[in-house]
């Protein structure tokens, strides 16, 4: 799929944007008066292969979160500020790597034009963050609902509010919990700028739902080569957010890729307990770096055959599997056998 080309951003030690690879979002979630929790989130975040953190930045006291953080993970650091433009400076002071605010809400031009300047000297980017339920009262009145066009008049403004202050390494999201919405405002966004896009579906819900949510919204609009960054958001553990936005892009073929598990979804003729085998080496391949395609079907029907292009695979059989490489059966084994057997030629790969 061809990437629309957008304004290159330096976050840290990432790049966002300019045909740079897909970058990882997630954001802390214990208590911001926390310190120790949040670093050790941070850390487990940083362990996943997250490629940015996000931190709230409620009030004075919570700054000393982003020294406590960039001290333990090297992972870029972005401080989510609303309404006090004194958070952002102060944020920026302890050395963020990334602002997310929305100019048109932290007070006058010159309050503005002070975090803009801010951010400039140290080389900050800003994040403009659209959401659907909080849009300006003019612009909602004018549409009536939060609609893909509301949410891109609101960004288009806010971007104009930093423009004005000469401020331009800008990164733009426009969240919607309707995922046609958040599908379209992205497109119209898409259209009328070159900013890089931070896609993500708000409140998408816990991790069923949020999960189902997340793959629509954001994988439709990478299929149209629209999407710098990603953030999946679920009511649950944010080390289950990089995972699942990992695993978008593994399905979709972007970025780094790990080993990906086919499985047929088993019928009458499976006589093992494929279910159990197909969830036991996903659990065991998740984090290998080898970028290859693993099967695991149920019978010679789906297998070598359906499975063929697999570097590696198993078709179940009577109580034993078939061995299969690029569709060559290389032997059977006893069903007990299956597990250890797979995943030894998996390591040979």
């Amino acid at each position: 799929m061809e990437r629309k080309k957008t304004r290159t951003l330096q976050i840290g030690s990432v790049k966002i944007g300019g045909g740079e690879e897909i970058a990882v979002q997630s954001m802390l979630c214990a208590p911001a008066a926390d310190v120790e929790a949040n670093v050790e989130q941070a850390k487990r975040l940083f362990a996943a292969g997250c490629d940015i953190i996000r931190v709230a930045v409620p009030d004075r006291e919570s700054v000393r979160l982003i020294g406590a953080i960039k001290a333990a993970v090297p992972t870029p650091l972005v401080a989510d500020i609303h309404f006090d433009y004194r958070l952002a400076l102060a944020a920026v002071e302890a050395g963020v790597d990334k602002v997310r605010i929305n100019p048109g809400n932290i007070g006058g031009r010159e309050r503005v034009q002070a975090v803009a300047d801010a951010c400039k000297a140290r080389g900050v980017p800003i994040r403009i963050g659209v959401n659907g339920g909080s849009l300006e009262k003019e612009i909602l009145q004018k549409y009536g609902a939060p609609t893909a066009p509301a949410l891109v008049e609101s960004a288009l403004y806010h971007i104009s509010l930093l423009e004005e202050c000469g401020f331009t390494d800008i990164a733009i999201s426009l969240k919607s919990s309707s995922v046609p919405t958040m599908i379209e405002a992205y497109r119209l966004m898409s259209q009328r700028c070159d900013y890089p896009l931070h896609l993500g579906v708000t409140e998408a819900g816990t991790e069923r739902m949020g999960l189902i949510k997340s793959a629509i919204g954001i994988g439709s609009l990478l299929c149209d080569g629209i999407g710098d960054t990603i953030r999946v958001s679920l009511t649950d553990d944010p080390v289950k957010e990089v995972r699942a936005a990992r695993d978008i892009l593994k399905a979709l073929g972007i970025g780094k890729q790990g080993v990906r598990v086919v499985s047929c979804p088993t019928c009458g003729r499976t006589q093992i307990d494929l279910i159990s085998l197909a969830k036991e080496v996903d659990r065991l391949v998740e984090g290998m770096e080898k970028d290859i395609t693993v099967a695991v079907m149920g019978c010679a029907v789906n297998g070598p055959g359906e499975a063929r292009e697999a570097d590696i695979g198993v078709a179940g059989g009577d109580g034993c599997g078939l061995l299969f490489r690029k569709g060559e059966i290389l032997r059977k084994v006893p069903e007990d056998q299956i597990l250890p057997a797979l995943m030894e030629e998996i390591e040979r790969l």
